[in-house]
């Protein structure tokens, strides 16, 4: 398979820019909806409370701060139903699983269970389109734009790019729905796979 951005690179945006633009168009999504690939395995996500208290050992409290904050999730996906559009993720996930994905796989059960669906891939259903390095962390957002998020070798967000050729968005957005289709529910997966694992170590 060709490179999924078919080699375009973009308008690259900081990161007040890209969450003031990433807003505006949430929020005016058409039919097609909103739909996240989530690839990179680690991440850092500083100012995150939750994260932190993962980031210092605080395990309990990490997950405590998750469940605090379910009903505000709630709000927020009832909020994108209002609007008449789904709102709906793939994480691929290797094994084993590390200790940072084990916390997001926590956080994306309450945004699952508020609403976000969100479905898990292995490594093995990407790897046809993956000959020469992972994919893109990408969103698409309707037709109209599409992100691609851009870490540092931390793996913290350090800017984005916006794309709004609408073929790219398009064939993006139903690659994504495509691998949704064949992935499977968080639920069934996070029973087998995460909850029974032993709170994470940090290195």
């Amino acid at each position: 398979m060709r490179d999924l951005l078919d080699g375009a690179t973009g308008e690259r945006m900081e990161l007040d820019a890209y969450y003031a633009d990433f807003e505006r168009n949430f929020w005016a999504i058409s039919k097609l909806g909103f739909w996240k690939l989530e690839r990179q395995q680690f991440f850092k996500e500083p100012g995150y409370d939750s994260w932190e208290a993962f980031a210092k050992g605080e395990w309990e409290e990490s997950l405590r701060i998750l469940e605090a904050g379910r009903a505000d999730m709630a709000d927020y996906h009832r909020r994108v139903e209002e609007h008449g559009f789904v709102a709906r993720r793939v994480r691929i996930v290797e094994e084993p699983i590390i200790p940072y994905l084990q916390w997001e796989l926590h956080a994306l059960r309450v945004r699952d269970q508020c609403g976000g669906s969100v479905r898990i891939v292995g490594p093995d259903q990407v790897a046809a389109f993956e000959p020469d390095g992972p994919l893109p962390e990408i969103c698409t957002l309707g037709s109209t734009v599409m992100y691609q998020a851009i870490y540092d070798q931390d793996g913290v967000l350090e800017s984005a790019r916006r794309f709004v050729d609408r073929d790219l968005i398009v064939r993006c957005q139903r690659f994504i729905e495509d691998l949704y289709e064949i992935a499977q529910p968080l639920e069934p997966f996070f029973a087998d796979h995460v909850a029974t694992l032993p709170p994470p170590r940090q290195p």
